[in-house]
């Protein structure tokens, strides 16, 4: 046998990936017409319920001035884009201090945001803090090239957004600390959450700053989905709960400004993860910017994305109708999927609001079913079962779930696709 030629950290990754099904997901897709037995993949966090007006709106729009065919202003993005980020963003996230073009740095999706703020933050071996459940590729976005850990924090009985929650935060501080005699250096939220689909309330958010504070942790609040909110139509309880920014809240007595962080991006509030445009927006720490400058090349956005971005973000009458009809679509797709869970006797997570998913317990409904399935590993069952009806979910083992049995379903790929797929889901468990 040859060997290997990679470095060590490369082969983990090579390793890390051998065997996952979505590779045979992508290359076998459903299509009503063409191919009506591939897989239905609703486990990637896609939104295309406003393709068509986006991509009417953009086509009409599109003439590339020549400079975006050059390195233009930089890797941290044009002066005009943003100024039309932070316009944009001071409309729909209020923040106390109104976000200025030099707060912010653009970078080709939130992924590398992501990993730019892990590696500025945390040395090799030092922890960023992460609730259960969690998105999965936080995990590699935070500790595959940084070296910094993930500290993944047990919530038990506890919600995972709760005041009591919290207290989780800082005993999982002080484990880290007395096991490794390493620090903390960051906190990492998803707000509003993935997978739960709902938003921190505001004093759970002050309660996670003083934390901050107490411990000199940096803050970083993924704000991806701020603008995919929506009224639930079905859930009464727990009752939703709006969505505030980090920044909108004043930080005076609270938190140091320099420790808090915000990233947004085009991905999910435009249904537009091929556009490849994310932000991180940080107001007080001048730092952060000078470090990351130099990193800026790795992660530049290109110049089509920073002026499609621009046209778009520039004007306030399309998006503004844009996120309107969104966000009740998104009303649509959850009311409709959950009411389905109902009727077919499947467990899911209340009190949602936000993003493109249901939180949903397939494991106790097959166990329910299939009483004879003893004690074996419910989840890898639930998910065979699923593959062989050719439909793809992401499973709570990718999203560190502290309970068995859990999958996320993504409901923002339009009524034909989902309906065949909850078709699907239901006779994987039958």
């Amino acid at each position: 046998m040859t060997q290997s030629v990679l470095s060590n950290r490369a082969q983990a990754v090579v390793n890390a990936g051998a065997g996952n099904p979505m590779w045979d997901v992508m290359s076998d897709v459903w299509c009503p017409a063409k191919n009506p037995n591939g897989y239905i993949n609703v486990g990637v966090a896609e939104n295309t319920l406003m393709h068509d007006e986006l991509l009417k709106f953009l086509n009409q729009k599109l003439e590339l001035p020549a400079k975006y065919l050059t390195y233009n202003e930089g890797g941290t993005g044009s002066s005009r884009l943003k100024k039309s980020i932070a316009s944009f963003l001071n409309h729909h996230l209020k923040p106390v201090t109104p976000i200025e073009p030099s707060h912010l740095m653009t970078t080709n999706g939130v992924s590398p945001a992501i990993e730019h703020v892990a590696w500025a933050f945390a040395d090799p071996g030092e922890g960023i803090l992460l609730g259960r459940p969690y998105y999965g590729m936080f995990i590699p976005d935070i500790s595959l090239r940084s070296g910094s850990p993930v500290v993944a924090v047990k919530f038990d009985e506890h919600d995972p957004l709760s005041l009591e929650g919290v207290d989780k935060y800082e005993e999982a501080i002080l484990e880290f600390q007395q096991r490794t005699g390493k620090k903390v250096k960051a906190l990492m939220l998803c707000h509003p959450h993935n997978p739960l689909g709902r938003c921190y309330p505001r004093e759970v958010l002050i309660k996670i700053m003083r934390l901050c504070q107490k411990y000199q942790v940096h803050l970083i609040s993924d704000e991806i989905y701020a603008l995919s909110i929506f009224e639930n139509t079905v859930d009464d309880h727990p009752a939703p709960v709006p969505f505030e920014s980090a920044l909108s809240i004043d930080p005076a007595g609270i938190i140091d400004p320099g420790l808090v962080h915000v990233l947004w991006g085009m991905s999910k509030d435009f249904g537009a993860n091929g556009i490849r445009l994310g932000v991180i927006i940080s107001q007080a720490n001048r730092n952060v910017h000078s470090a990351l400058q130099g990193t800026a090349l790795y992660s530049q956005a290109s110049g089509i994305t920073d002026h499609l971005t621009s046209l778009l973000l520039e004007d306030y009458d399309f998006t503004n109708q844009y996120i309107q009809q969104n966000q009740k679509k998104l009303s649509e797709a959850h009311g409709y999927t959950t009411s389905y869970l109902k009727q077919h006797g499947i467990e899911y997570a209340t009190g949602c609001n936000a993003a493109f998913f249901v939180w949903m317990n397939l494991g106790k409904r097959y166990r329910e079913l299939h009483p004879e399935a003893g004690s074996e590993d419910i989840e890898e069952k639930v998910m065979q079962c699923l593959l062989q009806k050719k439909v793809f979910l992401a499973t709570g083992f990718l999203f560190g779930s502290e309970k068995k049995g859990w999958f996320r379903i993504v409901v923002t790929q339009g009524h034909e696709l989902l309906s065949v797929a909850l078709q699907r889901i239901v006779a994987a468990l039958e």
